[in-house]
């Protein structure tokens, strides 16, 4: 418990990650005997790739157990470098990247170096549960665009215009998204970049599930004409190569703004995990077949997921395109009960499922949809088949 009388006002103020939190009350039940299906959390079931882990165990063997620069190694900057060049047609020098303890910490870096108190960063909600907290811990604030499921939960080109001000000094954008799994296409980008092309904004361009993408495509929206100085792009490894305990991350953008971030992460944490480096160029500079083995897999689930849903009925959705994530509305069953269950809020919603169903999903509240919920499919068809089986009966019941 937290000591309201003794911690800042600026950790009183922050709201707790709802994904984590869910993801802990599951450890709990479970660890007192109860079936829980965990659907919280956004880590895929799958190892980390052999080649991947053997470079671990050579670096380990080579004795590379001392602080690395706080860039990065210079070899793995130089492999991110050509990374970049090879899937993303950007060209990224080694001075214009920095490694980081995880693309969470790469963003909090990229806020803490850009903003001021009075300033302003715009992002579209459903948006990732940390983007506001992060802004809120800078002193910023956020200006936060509601999109729609009919527009498949993406901000247009006149609801950006409409929310730039004068004290706007950036805009997070995520594609593909946690949690509603949208992908801006080229033209949407498009559109986005026409608006910011004259404004002294820097867009914040989290790309960490750019490999999990279902077919539409991924796009950088640094490539667009005019817009590679005014992005920086936000990348790691822990959603394309089950990498999520290794904590790699890694910003990519204007020198000036890259050389700044360094500083910061200097006096905050220095560079990332000397073994997870090295393991991190096997990952971007060698095969990436277990890489599309894994999206075949999620490719599966999320048919299964959506077939599940639309059985279910009343629940609204849009279809996923990239990242594993569904994020449906379920409006139709708040203000519901069943036993002493009352169901007003996606959060009552989750809490019933959880203790009825044995399910756990996380409420739309954090991610700024209250009438959401976002449902992983990062999990066997077996344990989703099940799920969806306890979601059924437990929702059928609510009247």
């Amino acid at each position: 418990m937290i000591d309201s009388q003794r911690v800042s006002q600026r950790i009183q103020q922050m709201q707790e990650s709802s994904t984590l939190q869910m993801a802990r009350l599951s450890r709990q039940l479970q660890s007192e005997g109860k079936k829980i299906i965990n659907l919280s959390l956004g880590e895929p079931d799958f190892d980390t790739p052999n080649h991947i882990k053997d470079a671990a165990i050579r670096a380990i063997e080579n004795n590379i157990t001392h602080y690395p620069p706080v860039a990065g190694f210079l070899e793995l900057r130089q492999a991110l470098s050509e990374k970049f060049k090879r899937d993303n047609n950007l060209e990224y020098s080694p001075n214009q990247i920095l490694v980081s303890t995880g693309a969470k910490h790469s963003l909090i870096n990229v806020l803490m170096t850009l903003l001021d108190e009075g300033d302003e960063v715009i992002i579209p909600a459903p948006y990732w549960v940390s983007y506001p907290e992060m802004v809120k811990l800078t002193g910023a604030s956020s200006i936060i665009v509601e999109t729609s499921l009919e527009a498949d939960f993406k901000m247009t080109a006149k609801q950006l215009r409409a929310a730039i001000t004068e004290n706007t000094k950036a805009i997070i954008l995520n594609s593909p998204s946690n949690p509603t799994g949208a992908v801006y296409t080229l033209s949407e980008l498009e559109a986005l970049a026409e608006v910011l092309r004259n404004e002294d904004i820097i867009v914040i361009s989290d790309e960490i599930y750019e490999l999990i993408n279902y077919g539409i495509g991924h796009y950088s929206i640094a490539t667009l004409t005019g817009m590679y100085d005014k992005t920086v792009t936000i990348n790691g490894v822990s959603k394309a190569f089950a990498m999520t305990g290794w904590r790699i991350g890694y910003a990519a953008g204007p020198e000036w703004l890259i050389k700044a971030c360094e500083k910061l992460q200097g006096q905050f944490t220095s560079g990332a995990n000397t073994i997870a480096e090295m393991a991190t160029i096997a990952a971007v500079s060698e095969s990436y077949q277990p890489t599309y083995d894994m999206l075949a897999e999620f490719v599966k689930r999320k048919e299964l997921v959506l077939a599940g849903i639309n059985d279910i009925g009343k629940l609204g959705v849009s279809i996923p395109e990239g990242a594993f994530y569904l994020f449906p509305d379920v409006s139709a069953y708040l203000g519901t009960k069943y036993k002493e269950y009352e169901v007003n809020t996606s959060d009552d919603l989750c809490m019933y499922l959880l203790a009825e169903a044995e399910v756990s999903l996380v409420s739309g509240t954090g991610f700024g949809a209250a009438n959401c919920i976002r449902i992983s499919f990062a999990a066997s068809e077996q344990n989703l088949t099940l799920a969806l089986a306890r979601i059924k009966t437990a929702l059928h019941n609510l009247v």
